[in-house]
């Protein structure tokens, strides 16, 4: 139910459009321990892949909008099909339109061109297709669920797509120590579901979990929901099992929470974005699922009272704040625009979203009434509404959750994904809409503020070389100048691997392309990803 506060507070009745999302009542198919999306289970943005709609525009062919130049990689010839083809009988792919959806990013911004797709099952399948491309001097696009948001998960020309999708099967789980292990592509909300069964959670939630898989997840360190609670991958990661380049399988797939034995190597995987080997599977510890989830949605007046509330929550709340999310004006209206869900509160400036994660329910539902009690009368909140139920839960989470499918149905976006000092963490959306001026369709701020990372975005009815020009490269250099990160979540890409430079100095760029020398010398996996190009 929506709860009323005190008599100031909102207590009209919270609906958004029906169908949108449903309260998970289905088992998950995991008593074989395959984990696929359960079909007539609907999630938000489940299948964003697929948002190239037929007879709609073609999108531009990468290599027509950036400047990027083809490497003296070999072509798939068919020799290549008939020797992938002993390697994984009937799951070679060569069928054009089964492969145009894998060759578009779901933002439908960059397109490749390859001509083969490739379906393993196990890791021992992938060591033997990526020993067969590294001989043959084949390139290799690894991808997941193809949820990026940076190009990282495509084809630039006509490299090998080799796909996780029915690398699906949990292989354990300790129901004590809550350590999952799996393949890398279950998908994220299917193991949710399976670890939620047996009273856990996964560490990490995001927008895309519907499709997204686990092994993409980790090889870009995805952040999400849950980073203020419960830290980022590289702290809930336990062991990865990854194929190299040249196909050697390396299995540090360890169940320990302590292992202090020579260099961690699972880091190096950790956001590399498949640019060093490939990700088949993961060890990861999964925290024991709240007993009460209680949710806030809070309209500010502005962006200075939005920073005193979050003051004002991670004070009186502790341990049991697990996400505090905010939203501009402009975010609102085009959720409520193209996807018609309903604004529960009163029009306002900023909203924030408030959600607490604990074992009693009373207590942790007092302290948050206690919480939104003292930045209503203090003027810092000037509307409200509270859930304690699980679908109103769900709706108020789909305004935030599902900004990034109504952005993306406002023409061209052009996405920046930021880490910046929290008290300036709005200046650059104020800065930019001048900047920009009516250039620019919405200049819209989001994110996760309990970790500093601003979502920011700027939409065009079509892509602009006049706007991109505007925009790049005074975002990064603004960033920069904050001793900001260009990238805080999403990774570097395609698209961003050329600015890796306001974030990391001259020796760590030079560290980083001797890396993958070492371990790709021929530079077969993902490239022209992540790092910038090299003379």
């Amino acid at each position: 139910m929506v709860l009323p506060l005190v008599s100031r507070w909102s207590a009209r009745v919270l609906w958004a459009s029906p169908g949108w999302r449903r309260t998970y009542t289905q088992r998950a198919c995991v008593g074989l321990k395959r984990l696929g999306c359960p079909r007539g289970v609907y999630s938000p943005l489940a299948h964003r892949a697929y948002s190239v709609v037929a007879g709609g525009p073609e999108v531009t062919l990468t290599p027509e909008r950036y400047p990027v130049q083809r490497l003296p990689f070999s072509t798939v010839s068919e020799e290549d099909l008939a020797a992938f083809e002993c390697i994984i009988p009937g799951r070679v792919i060569t069928d054009p339109e089964q492969l145009q959806t894998c060759n578009v990013d779901w933002l439908k911004t960059v397109r490749g061109c390859s001509k083969v797709l490739l379906r393993p099952q196990t890791s021992e399948e992938v060591s033997q297709i990526l020993r067969h491309c590294y001989k043959r001097n084949l390139a290799v696009n690894p991808q997941g669920g193809n949820t990026g948001m940076v190009g990282g998960s495509v084809p630039v020309f006509d490299e090998v797509i080799l796909s996780t999708a029915l690398m699906n099967q949990v292989i354990s789980f300790h129901d004590v120590s809550g350590i999952l292990v799996c393949q890398a592509g279950c998908v994220l909300e299917e193991l949710s579901r399976y670890v939620q069964e047996r009273d856990f959670i996964m560490p990490l939630d995001l927008g895309a979990k519907g499709s997204c898989h686990i092994g993409g997840n980790v090889a870009t360190n995805a952040g999400g929901l849950r980073f203020l609670r419960y830290g980022s991958l590289r702290g809930t990661v336990l062991g990865l099992e990854v194929v190299l380049a040249d196909g050697t399988i390396l299995n540090c797939l360890t169940s320990l929470r302590k292992d202090n034995t020579g260099y961690d190597l699972k880091q190096m995987f950790i956001g590399s974005e498949g640019t060093l080997g490939v990700i088949t599977a993961v060890s990861i510890v999964c925290p024991p699922r709240p007993k009460a989830v209680n949710v806030a949605f809070l309209g500010c007046p502005g962006f200075a009272e939005v920073l005193q509330t979050f003051r004002t929550c991670r004070g009186m709340l502790g341990e049991i704040l697990s996400a505090f999310e905010f939203m501009d004006t402009e975010c609102m209206q085009l959720v409520g625009q193209h996807l018609q869900l309903t604004n529960p509160v009163q029009e306002s400036p900023f909203y924030v979203l408030v959600e607490t994660s604990g074992s009693s329910a009373g207590h942790d539902a007092e302290k948050l009434t206690n919480v939104l009690e003292q930045v209503l009368n203090s003027g810092l909140v000037t509307d409200g509404t509270m859930a304690t139920d699980q679908r109103k839960v769900q709706m108020l989470w789909a305004l935030r959750e599902r900004i990034t499918e109504a952005l993306s149905r406002d023409g061209y976006v052009f996405k920046y994904d930021l880490s910046l000092p929290v008290e300036r963490l709005y200046d650059l959306v104020i800065d930019l809409r001048t900047r920009l001026g009516p250039r620019a369709k919405h200049v819209v701020g989001y994110g996760h503020l309990g970790d500093g990372n601003l979502h920011l975005n700027v939409t065009a009815e079509a892509f602009s070389r006049e706007l991109l020009g505007a925009l790049e490269p005074y975002v990064y250099a603004w960033t920069a100048e904050q001793r900001g990160s260009v990238s805080a979540e999403h990774g570097l890409g395609f698209k961003k691997k050329d600015v890796l430079g306001y974030s990391k100095p001259p020796v760590a760029v030079t560290l980083m392309q001797q890396l993958k020398a070492m371990l790709d010398p021929e530079g077969i996996l993902n490239p022209y990803k992540t790092l910038p190009a090299q003379a």
